[in-house]
């Protein structure tokens, strides 16, 4: 599989990545620190996506069901070299379906996501899933 993406940036203004039929601004200036996500914050969100995109897979393959998945995503920056040092992760998944094993789901995630995968190689990852009943 290969993927494509573009982006731009004007001098002293932020940029955009355009993926597909979608468009993501992103900061590259200080004036937008506050405004838009930065790289290592699209760093993150790529993460998240991976995971988010796993549960809807791993959904069907394993059979459950579930009304809607949150995810939170922290990151640890290192200085010198400017890295990622630590990522972690905190998943809730909303189910009241008892074929949901969080266990089994987070080993397939760590197995067979790719961002997650690619990420892993640079730094090291921790994370939870847990099962909320729907309300």
């Amino acid at each position: 599989m290969n993927y494509q993406i573009k982006a731009s940036s004007v001098s002293n203004k932020d940029a955009i990545a355009y993926v597909k039929q979608s468009n993501i601004n992103f900061g590259t200036t200080s004036a937008s620190s506050e405004i838009l996500p930065n790289p290592a914050e699209l760093l993150l969100s790529s993460f998240a996506a991976c995971i988010l995109k796993n549960v809807e897979r791993f959904s069907i393959m394993m059979k459950f069901s579930y009304i809607n998945a949150d995810i939170e995503v922290n990151g640890v920056r290192l200085e010198n070299p400017p890295r990622m040092d630590k990522i972690s992760y905190d998943l809730k998944i909303y189910s009241d379906d008892k074929k949901l094993n969080t266990a089994l789901l987070q080993k397939n995630i760590e197995k067979h996501g790719t961002i997650y995968n690619t990420v892993k190689l640079s730094c090291s990852i921790s994370g939870t899933i847990i099962k909320m009943e729907n309300v």
